[in-house]
């Protein structure tokens, strides 16, 4: 990170849901978080690329070109095991075209009727460009899909999805329980880790 911006980073997300997981997990890094509702002239980025990565470094290129500050984004995809993977990139827009959540997960019921094969696992990659280039942090939480919604914290398919080992859904634990465990916690806590390193080498 340039020395003039290294405690600024900007998010490439509007959702206020991601944003609270991002703070919780990187509140002891001394980074001032910028999101796009501060950009409201940024670029609106297609998500069409075939992998999580591609679509993940493709925000925060396009986004990093925009500001010039350094930009963290991210992309998930829910891959089901009897759906070969599926809905996988595709998990914002399963249902079809503009879908809600709630459209989504009625899908995602809907085509898993009758199959008892529940095995699945959240995938998140976060890609961090500066002017050095872009680098990639995986994560990855297994586990299982209900048969209906339980809980109603979360957002996405958080009330479809009992972690390995637990008995909740990701929508009935608090806040702090599924950051340690979930996809997205997991790539934070290794992006936290190097941006750390690198903050430290630039004091």
């Amino acid at each position: 990170m340039p020395s003039a911006e290294r405690h600024n980073l900007v998010i490439s997300t509007r959702n206020p849901n991601k944003v609270r997981e991002i703070q919780a997990i990187l509140t002891d890094i001394p980074v001032k978080l910028i999101t796009l509702a501060d950009f409201p002239d940024a670029p609106e980025v297609i998500e069409d690329k075939e992998t999580l990565d591609e679509n993940a470094s493709k925000k925060a290129q396009v986004l990093f070109a925009h500001t010039g500050i350094a930009t963290m984004a991210d992309d998930t995809g829910l891959e089901v095991m009897a759906l070969h993977g599926a809905p996988g990139v595709h998990s914002a827009r399963y249902a079809g075209t503009n879908p809600t959540q709630a459209d989504n997960r009625a899908h995602l019921i809907e085509q898993l009727k009758g199959i008892d094969d529940r095995r699945a696992q959240f995938r998140t990659s976060i890609a961090f460009t500066t002017a050095s280039g872009t680098y990639l942090f995986e994560g990855i939480c297994k586990g299982r899909i209900l048969s209906k919604e339980r809980g109603d914290g979360g957002f996405g398919y958080d009330s479809l999805f009992v972690p390995d080992g637990f008995e909740d859904s990701f929508a009935e634990m608090n806040a702090e329980d599924k950051n340690a465990i979930s996809h997205r916690g997991r790539a934070l806590k290794r992006f936290a880790s190097y941006l750390t390193g690198l903050l430290a080498t630039n004091e």
